[in-house]
């Protein structure tokens, strides 16, 4: 809560943390992970918008913004002294930082979500799951916070530790400052973000979305998840989903780096997140590709998704 004589645009960060009484080591690695976005967002307006010549662990073709984002993250983690481990969409191996797991955290991160959309000028962000300790491959309910970064037309940041959803913005001598406190989603939503191919949809997605359509949703998908998340959470309406396809069942979007982070931001904000079949953060990934379909925003519609997939597929 704001001090009284205190507007909510002097709250920095760092004091907010304070005042809440985070974890020390928590509000040192949140920050510092703030700061890391700043030369993030300078590499985004002045960067090489080319590829980098090399490929990540899936097969994609990186980006030197990929590259450069991913190194800068990196660098402001072991920074920080309270990170044991981390593990980057861009690497292919969990990247040992310190032995000490009991008193540090375990971060998994995209550095630069949506980065093919960059040289066309449309929104990404950067995605972030933290948890403590050494392990990683827990299910996502454990997650002691999760956080995203969208690079738009104003620069913004949405965390959550597990008491509420809060979102700061970058002002002009770039730090983050509050902007409004304990987010939440309502029980049901007028748009829907639909990505995948949807001539590949199941019968029962595809039954989902004629409803959505026919109950007057409106279609907003700009093919970042980022900003299609944050959409749904601002606005406090709506629903994402990327499904099981004909051909990849288990979607596109990946656990450790996308779906948890989201995952735990949704839920907080008193959305829902959901394959289709069972709770997003219920999941125990076995790998650092794990991937999984995905139905998140207002719990309604997460819940009509169910109905319809257990009834038609």
């Amino acid at each position: 809560m704001t001090e009284p004589g205190k507007t909510k645009f002097q709250i920095d960060l760092r004091r907010y943390l304070r005042e809440r009484n985070e974890n020390r080591d928590l509000t040192r690695l949140i920050c510092e992970l703030a700061e890391a976005s700043k030369y993030v967002i300078n590499s985004i307006r002045t960067g090489d918008l080319g590829v980098a010549g090399t490929s990540n662990l899936y097969g994609e073709q990186q980006l030197a913004l990929d590259v450069l984002s991913d190194r800068i993250i990196r660098k402001r983690l072991i920074h920080s002294g309270v990170v044991a481990n981390m593990v980057s969409e861009e690497t292919a191996d969990i990247i040992p930082v310190s032995p000490d797991c009991e008193e540090k955290y375990s971060v998994a991160f995209d550095p630069l979500d949506g980065s093919s959309l960059v040289d066309v000028n449309l929104a990404v962000g950067t995605i972030i799951s933290i948890y403590k300790g050494c392990e990683l491959f827990q299910a996502g309910r454990n997650q002691v916070a999760a956080m995203y970064i969208l690079y738009g037309p104003r620069t913004t940041m949405v965390y959550s530790t597990g008491n509420g959803v809060h979102e700061f913005a970058m002002n002009q001598l770039m730090e983050y400052t509050l902007v409004q406190e304990n987010i939440q989603v309502e029980p049901r939503g007028s748009i829907y973000s639909p990505g995948g191919q949807r001539n590949k949809y199941s019968p029962g997605t595809e039954k989902f979305v004629r409803n959505l359509e026919e109950s007057g949703a409106k279609l907003r998908y700009s093919g970042g998840f980022v900003p299609d998340i944050n959409q749904i959470l601002i606005k406090g309406r709506g629903v994402f989903l990327y499904p099981h396809l004909q051909d990849a069942p288990n979607g596109k979007l990946r656990l450790l780096f996308e779906l948890n982070p989201m995952a735990f931001l949704m839920e907080q904000a008193g959305g829902a997140a959901s394959t289709g079949r069972q709770r997003i953060l219920d999941i125990v990934p076995g790998s650092i590709d794990d991937r999984a379909p995905v139905f998140i925003g207002c719990r309604e519609e997460v819940a009509r998704a169910e109905e319809y997939i257990a009834a038609e597929g």
